[in-house]
């Protein structure tokens, strides 16, 4: 069994050929498509996070609405850039929304991808301290972050508070047990992928790699897969960690899925350049369900993962992403052995 499930990067445009074209839109169309994956037996609902850009932002009232209208599908995130999180007030917004969804959230986060304006996060209340860099801040950022999900007291309390006190140090409320090891961390190298397993976050990785070794994408990804898994064995970890990896994946099963994606059968790997260095983008598998079994059949990525997420077009609105969705699920997954 793998689990599958979709990820929403939640786009919006006015444009008449959208299906999705207000904020609105974006976050109730998020909350039917992951009611909709539920009732086809789908396994996750993943959302990106953008800001400054008509896209999903702040996930947390997302994710809480769709716990409260879901009872079964995982609730995640893929991924949150850490450089704009203040991460004691995260802690409360993660526990409270993983309470309400009653232990389902499987939340994604990262360095972060290159953004719509010069230092975004700075406009959020966040600098780089003296001799580090973006990078540096987000790590510290997930230090503290993942060492508050622990749940452990650290807060002196009022002598006279408003009302009475556990004894001891004090938490940040509402906490929720068992989160810390929903973590996953979006890693688009080899040896973030290593770094990982060393935090005990599980791995999240993309259609896209900022690293090109000159093998397709999907050998390069299983080399980053068998890297981490490497080093949390090495790290003594007693869990076994869960691995994700993204794919964009269209069976061709009617008129409508050829006029949008036909011309895609002809998708390869990409080679570019991204923040100053090279990087490597994976292809888009377009075709009949019965090729699609022959070409997921050879990705060595997609066999290593345990979870696969769809990456949806969702400005196509909710019941054709949900066309798709159930396209993988009933006439791809199965013949894979995934069902």
């Amino acid at each position: 069994m793998k689990r599958i499930g979709f990820l929403s990067f939640g786009h919006w445009t006015p444009s008449p050929h959208s299906q999705t074209r207000t904020a609105a839109d974006a976050l109730h169309q998020s909350i039917d498509l992951a009611v909709a994956a539920e009732e086809l037996g789908a396994d996750g609902a993943y959302y990106r996070v953008h800001h400054f850009a008509r896209q999903l932002a702040s996930p947390f009232p997302l994710l809480a609405a769709v716990g409260a209208r879901t009872s079964r599908i995982e609730i995640g995130t893929g991924v949150i850039d850490m450089r704009y999180e203040n991460p004691l007030y995260m802690v409360e917004d993660a526990g409270a929304a993983d309470l309400i969804a009653d232990g389902r959230l499987q939340l994604g986060i990262s360095r972060g991808s290159p953004e719509q304006v010069i230092e975004g996060y700075t406009y959020f209340g966040h600098h780089p301290g003296e001799g580090r860099d973006h990078a540096a801040m987000a790590r510290e950022h997930t230090a503290v972050f993942l060492r508050m999900l622990e749940g452990e007291g650290f807060a002196e309390p009022n002598p006279r508070p408003m009302f009475p006190n556990p004894p001891g140090l004090l938490r940040l409320e509402p906490h929720s047990e068992g989160l810390r090891e929903r973590i996953w961390w979006g890693a688009a190298t080899r040896a973030t992928a290593v770094w990982t397993a060393e935090q005990g976050m599980n791995l999240m990785s993309s259609t896209l790699l900022t690293e090109d070794t000159g093998v397709p994408f999907h050998q390069l990804q299983a080399e980053q897969i068998q890297r981490f898994r490497d080093a949390w064995k090495a790290a003594g970890h007693e869990r076994e960690p869960r691995v994700s990896v993204s794919r964009s994946i269209m069976p061709l099963v009617s008129e409508m899925d050829h006029a949008y994606f036909g011309n895609e059968r002809r998708s390869t790997d990409q080679v570019g350049i991204l923040e100053g260095g090279k990087a490597r983008f994976g292809k888009t598998y377009a075709a009949e369900p019965d090729v699609l079994v022959e070409q997921l059949a050879e990705d060595e990525a997609v066999a290593a993962a345990d979870t696969l997420l769809l990456t949806v077009p969702n400005q196509l609105g909710v019941d054709y992403n949900a066309h798709l969705i159930e396209s993988v699920l009933t006439l791809v997954a199965p013949e894979l052995g995934w069902r």
